[in-house]
């Protein structure tokens, strides 16, 4: 068996059996239970002929060549994700920006044209309207529930890429992922998708189709909010066009952060299943508030991409949306600046709960975003449900008495 594959039964397990397994080789590692940390930079090499080779051999699986193209440690986490996502291999970035760069960077350039979901991650927004546009790419931000067929309307010749995520930043539409591969693959262009907010756990992208799936390892998969991390899990097809372009934009990611991933990859099932669970309990005690206009999580039996998300993932995670009834900031401000519970951060997938306010005017092209509705982003953590309410119910007394007031 190598360093770090998977044991001979383990693709029969089921999946907190195999989160428990992937990336390990205990008997490769005198016992010891996790990989080791290895830092590094310079690998010696013991001839000539070997470091030549070496420069050959830096784009395979477990090559140790040089530092910044990774060690024992990089590549334990990069076969783990792999196989929980049913893809060819995996690639660890310092960021989740960074593997959004590197996976769309890689598939177009001067003069060609990208289809993105209107409802992508502000920063995938940016990259595209930014250092896209400077580099003479086109971007076109679809409707994310459009039907497949006027999509398809929406290629162009030069069409080279199609970027997905789902569900979306903010609002939480589901899209149909398996119908839009489907358009793809007959187009001959390749899908990339965010799947941060359900993890292969909830949705097996590369399973479903996606070509190149994308992760801001710095939620769900590392847990603690201690660490930056992005991971690409990608097909046989798609792995060298992105390694390629990965190690030619000179990423490289701390193998101790790294070490921090692999440990948070062995509760994730266990994490998202209580923040599945809380967050279920808090968003249906929501739908009840007289000061919220609509809770948008998927796994809402009234939300309306519910019957695509039953049909396609396997759970939902901590995060939502909720839109208020209309109201002032100085009112919202009342109410979340003295949260017990709820952090005022960005970011999310930790243990702990969050709450923002997001400023929707800015975030939509293709479909307008018309409501005056305040938005605030929560993401549930793994505190008690009832505590996590009554905080809630105390600032919405806050916010009902700043609004009399």
């Amino acid at each position: 068996m190598s360093q770090h594959s998977e044991h001979p039964n383990s693709a029969r397990a089921r999946i907190e059996t195999r989160l428990a397994h992937l990336g390990r080789d205990p008997s490769s590692e005198h016992g010891v239970v996790n990989p080791p940390v290895y830092r590094a930079s310079t690998i010696i090499h013991p001839t000539m002929e070997d470091m030549l080779a070496g420069a050959q051999r830096r784009y395979e699986q477990g090559a140790v060549t040089y530092g910044r193209f990774g060690t024992p440690t990089h590549f334990a986490l990069e076969d783990a994700m792999a196989a929980l996502d049913g893809g060819h291999r995996g690639m660890v970035l310092p960021s989740g920006l960074a593997a959004v760069v590197a996976a769309v960077t890689a598939f177009v350039g001067q003069g060609d044209h990208l289809l993105m979901a209107d409802t992508v991650y502000g920063p995938a927004r940016t990259l595209a309207n930014g250092f896209l546009a400077r580099m003479g790419v086109e971007t076109t931000f679809y409707d994310p529930l459009l039907a497949t067929d006027d999509l398809a309307k929406q290629l162009r010749p030069n069409t080279k890429l199609v970027y997905a995520e789902s569900p979306g930043s903010y609002t939480f539409e589901i899209q149909d992922i398996p119908a839009l591969s489907k358009l793809c693959r007959n187009a001959g262009i390749p899908l990339l998708m965010d799947n941060t907010w359900a993890t292969p756990l909830f949705f097996p992208a590369i399973e479903r189709g996606v070509d190149v799936a994308i992760y801001a390892g710095t939620k769900y998969i590392v847990g603690h909010s201690d660490a930056m991390m992005g991971v690409l899990v990608t097909t046989e097809a798609t792995d060298g066009i992105v390694r390629r372009n990965l190690q030619d934009l000179g990423y490289s990611t701390g193998p101790d952060d790294v070490y921090l991933a692999l440990r948070g990859l062995r509760t994730m099932e266990v994490r998202l299943t209580r923040h599945q669970e809380n967050a279920l309990i808090v968003a249906e005690w929501l739908q009840g508030r007289p000061e919220v206009e609509r809770v948008m999580y998927p796994a809402l039996p009234d939300d309306p991409g519910h019957a695509l998300w039953r049909r396609d993932f396997l759970g939902a995670s901590g995060l939502m949306g909720v839109l208020l009834k209309p109201v002032s900031d100085p009112a919202i401000f009342t109410m979340v600046d003295h949260l017990e519970y709820f952090g005022i951060g960005a970011s999310w997938g930790g243990f702990e709960s969050l709450v923002r306010l997001i400023p929707m005017q800015g975030y939509r092209s293709a479909v307008p975003w018309t409501s005056k509705s305040p938005c605030l982003r929560l993401h549930i953590g793994l505190e008690n449900p009832k505590d996590l309410i009554e905080d809630l119910e105390a600032g919405f007394d806050r916010l009902k008495r700043a609004a009399e007031g």
